[in-house]
Order: structure tokens, then C-alpha cells, then sequence
């Protein structure tokens, strides 16, 4: 009996190891540090026969259509899932439910538009990244309720307003990519529950204005990027309360004028960290406080020699800095 049980058990060991050493004909396996890399590989199914131990795991480059909560099942101890590049245009729902352990999950450059309700719930997700894909709406169904998320991208998608109820569920949220989008505007209250936000990412939209108190409750704003939009005005304390701010893009806009006062709480810019390229400057009376405010802060501001009159006639392309007071 005792021979019996030894047997028994070495077989079950066995089988464990030969599991644990498994690796995908199309995949290169890393036991050391139970990663798994399938990268430019002609696969059209979520590869089987992955070690049950990994960790990391990279798909990228390939045919597959479609993961779901099974696939993931296999490798329980999965804590980063990298699937940059293939065809996935759906996903199934509790997908994350059989990896607890996962923190990143990247699903860059797919075919998702629709995702379903609590999809990245059960896992405390860290960083989420959704760029590149077709995603129309962001819903707050995607996550649990004070979501552990500090890291969201969900640039170059085709968002055309701000998934405000998704934010509310995002407390510890220090990063959030929304560039590349088709961004209208911005609710009022929209980001007032991203207190820890550090870096906000609203380049390459369609804002054309930003109300006063937008940024309001994000006071540990430190990069801030609004290039390539259509806005033509700004409030004069927009930025008041974003003391910690060290870069500020504000270029490829529509800017003729800054108001008085607009960048006096800017003490922490960073060398050349105010962005002022490509806007329509308008070198009149109104210029005056950005004029001075450049010739006191040369250094903080991004190749400050192309920073042009776009009028009057007499004045066009001619660098701001090197304006006289008379001819303002």
C-alpha cells in the first residue's frame, strides 16, 4: 500500500512539473522568470499547453479574434497579460475572473468597440491599457466600484465625449491618456474624483473651451497636455489651483491671447516646459502679460523663437520675445 501511495504521488509530480515546463510550439518560454513571449507568430486561437506558473505573458503580432475567461483559467498566477497587436474584437465577460493576480493588462492596437459588463473586474488591475482600438463609450460597468486602477489609456480611439461615470470609479488614478480621440468638451465636474492625477493626456481632440473649474480638484496635476485641440480662449484661473504643474502643452491651437494672471501659479514649469508653438498670436494690446511674462521666464518656455505674431501685418512672424513695449 505504501509502494502504491509513492507511486501515485511521484506520478501527480510528474505531471505537475511536465505541465509547469510546457510551452507552445509557437512561443519562446522563460522558466526562470515564467514569462512566455508569442510574438509575430501565425496564430489564430489563444495558444494551449502554456505553463501553468507564468507570470507574464506577451501575445503580439497575430490572428487571434477573440480571449476569454477559460483561455485565462490555464495560467492562474498570470500578474501581466500583454496582447499588443492582434485581431481581438471581443472579449468575454468575468474575463479576469480566474487571474486574481493580474496588475497590467495591455490590449493595444485591436479591433475592440463594445466591451461587456464587469470584464476587468475581479482582478486588482493597476495599469489598463485600451489604445488604438474602436471604443466608442467608456463605461463605468468595465470595473468594480473604487477600482485599484492608477494607470488608464485609452487614446486613439474614437471616444466623443468624456466617460465621466467610468472616472468616478477611479480614486487612486494617477495617469489617464484620453489623445487621439474626438473629445467635444469637457462636464464641469468630470474629473473632480481624480484628486492623485498626476498626468492628463487631452491632445489631439476637438475641445474649443474649457470652463474655469475644470481642473479644480486635480491639484497634483504635474504633466498637462492640450496640444493640437481648437481652443481660442481660456479662463484666466483655469490653472490657479496647479502649483505642482511642470509641463504644459498648449500648442496647435487657437490661442490669440492669454489672460493676465493666466500662468502666474506656474512657479514649477520645468525648462522649457510651457509649450506656446502654432497658436495665432495676436500682437496687440492683449499680449502685453504674455510678452512680459516670456522676457521674465525665457527658459521655461518651449522654443520661445518660434513663438510668432500671426498679426498685425506689420508685426507677422515676428518672434513674441523680441517685441519692443511701444509696439505692442
Amino acid at each position: 500500500m505504501k509502494n502504491l501511495w509513492v507511486s501515485v504521488v511521484f506520478f501527480w509530480l510528474v505531471c505537475v512539473r511536465q505541465r509547469a515546463d510546457s510551452c507552445p510550439a509557437a512561443c519562446t518560454c522563460y522558466q526562470r522568470r515564467a514569462e512566455v513571449v508569442c510574438n509575430e507568430v501565425p496564430l489564430s486561437e489563444y495558444p494551449s499547453d502554456l505553463p501553468e506558473n507564468t507570470h507574464m505573458l506577451t501575445i503580439q503580432f497575430t490572428n487571434i479574434s477573440s480571449i476569454s475567461e477559460r483561455h485565462l483559467n490555464a495560467t492562474p498566477q498570470l500578474r501581466e497579460l500583454h496582447l499588443f497587436s492582434n485581431q481581438l474584437s471581443s472579449l468575454s465577460p468575468h474575463l479576469l475572473r480566474g487571474v486574481p493576480h493580474l496588475t497590467v493588462l495591455d490590449l493595444t492596437g485591436n479591433k475592440l468597440s463594445h466591451l461587456p459588463a464587469e470584464v476587468f473586474s475581479h482582478a486588482a488591475l493597476h495599469s489598463l491599457v485600451l489604445k488604438n482600438n474602436m471604443i466608442e463609450d467608456g463605461s463605468p460597468d468595465w470595473l468594480p466600484e473604487n477600482s485599484t486602477l492608477t494607470w488608464l489609456d485609452l487614446s486613439g480611439n474614437h471616444l466623443k465625449k468624456m466617460p465621466t461615470e467610468l472616472l468616478q470609479k477611479l480614486p487612486h488614478l494617477e495617469n489617464l491618456d484620453l489623445s487621439n480621440n474626438q473629445l467635444e468638451m469637457l462636464p464641469v465636474k468630470s474629473l473632480d474624483s481624480l484628486t492623485k492625477l498626476e498626468r492628463l493626456n487631452l491632445q489631439n481632440n476637438q475641445l474649443k473651451s474649457l470652463d474655469a473649474s475644470v481642473f479644480a480638484n486635480n491639484r497634483n496635476l504635474t504633466y498637462l497636455y492640450l496640444a493640437r485641440n481648437k481652443l481660442s480662449q481660456l479662463p484666466a484661473d483655469i490653472f490657479s489651483q496647479l502649483s505642482h504643474l511642470k509641463l504644459l502643452s498648449l500648442d496647435d491651437n487657437r490661442l490669440s491671447h492669454i489672460p493676465v494672471g493666466l500662468l502666474d501659479s506656474l512657479k514649477m514649469l520645468d525648462e522649457e516646459g510651457l509649450d506656446l508653438t502654432n497658436n495665432p498670436w495676436l500682437c496687440g494690446g492683449t499680449m502685453k502679460y504674455l510678452w512680459k511674462w516670456m522676457l521674465e521666464n525665457k527658459e521655461k518656455v518651449f522654443l520661445r523663437q518660434t513663438v510668432t505674431c500671426a498679426e498685425p501685418e506689420s508685426l507677422k512672424s515676428r518672434a513674441v520675445e523680441s517685441l519692443k513695449e511701444s509696439e505692442l
